[in-house]
């Protein structure tokens, strides 16, 4: 399975690994960040992550460092627990990469893509909550537009809730195919459109099934909290909602504590290169803050 994990050179500049110490992979995927940050003097990686197969494929990509590893199914929100557990007070480093992995978006039956016709399902971690597919059956018009209108910035929400409660009438929206169909039919047609009609609206429904955004804040404080002086904490985001969370809970940290400076006043982009050779990569954002003493 192709991965290329987004931002390395810039993830390896912030965090600096390679004076060694224990770092810790939030959001381990298919383990590239992680691998990258071993490669170059991390003494020890602790990576979590809420997707089991991502888990599995990432110990795969680890196994030669198995002895400096140690994988953990759990939400990046979950971190204080992680650490307190194993009697960590704190870190030379912590990444979280907030965005839909690679494997996440093309292996079968995961329902987050519309490329294909599938189970509409979209949870990060299919053992525990409700699909997509079971949040459709029952959810109120209202509620659904707002959650469309909030997480997908969409402005047609409320026809794209209406059709999809009209729709359910006659027939469960069951896979991604369904609801494509029925999202680019609500939706008027204006010319040419840079993105496809149902992508904010897949959007949308992601976030809300997998909770993304709720708690990001308290994360990125308790984080940030766990650094040792000259370690930092660096968070890529892939869409506005995040990366406003991720910016103004920065600035608020380094208002509140003299010892923390925000690195990176702009979010730093990727390069044309990497654009070129992973168009995937083109909306994602990295922001850094560092403890300074």
């Amino acid at each position: 399975m192709r991965h290329e994990p987004v931002m390395v050179a810039e993830v390896l500049d912030l965090l600096a690994p390679g004076r060694g110490g224990l770092f810790v992979d939030c959001t381990v995927g298919l383990g590239g960040h992680s691998r990258a940050l071993l490669e170059t003097g991390a003494t020890r990686v602790l990576g979590l992550d809420r997707d089991p197969s991502a888990l599995a494929i990432a110990a795969e990509t680890l196994a030669a460092y198995r002895d400096r590893v140690e994988l953990v199914h759990a939400d990046y929100r979950e971190l204080d627990r992680v650490l307190s557990t194993r009697g960590i007070v704190s870190v030379h480093g912590t990444l979280a990469d907030l965005g839909v992995s690679s494997m996440q978006l093309d292996a079968d039956g995961r329902g987050f893509s519309f490329r294909r016709d599938e189970p509409l399902d979209m949870r990060m971690d299919q053992t525990s909550g409700s699909s997509a597919a079971d949040w459709l059956r029952t959810v109120d018009e209202q509620d659904l537009a707002n959650v469309i209108f909030q997480y997908g910035e969409e402005r047609y929400s409320r026809r794209i809730a209406r059709a999809i409660v009209t729709a359910r009438v006659s027939a469960p929206v069951e896979t991604t195919g369904q609801l494509a169909t029925i999202v680019r039919r609500a939706i008027p047609r204006r010319g040419y459109e840079r993105i496809d009609p149902a992508t904010r609206t897949f959007q949308a429904l992601r976030i809300w099934i997998n909770r993304e955004l709720e708690g990001l804040d308290t994360f990125l404080i308790g984080a940030a909290r766990r650094l040792l002086q000259g370690a930092r904490l660096a968070v890529i985001t892939f869409h506005s909602l995040e990366d406003r969370i991720v910016k103004h809970t920065f600035r608020a940290i380094e208002k509140a504590e003299e010892a923390m400076r925000i690195l990176t006043k702009r979010p730093l982009v990727p390069a044309d290169a990497e654009l070129a050779r992973n168009p995937r990569a083109r909306s994602a954002k990295l922001r850094a803050i560092e403890r300074v003493a």
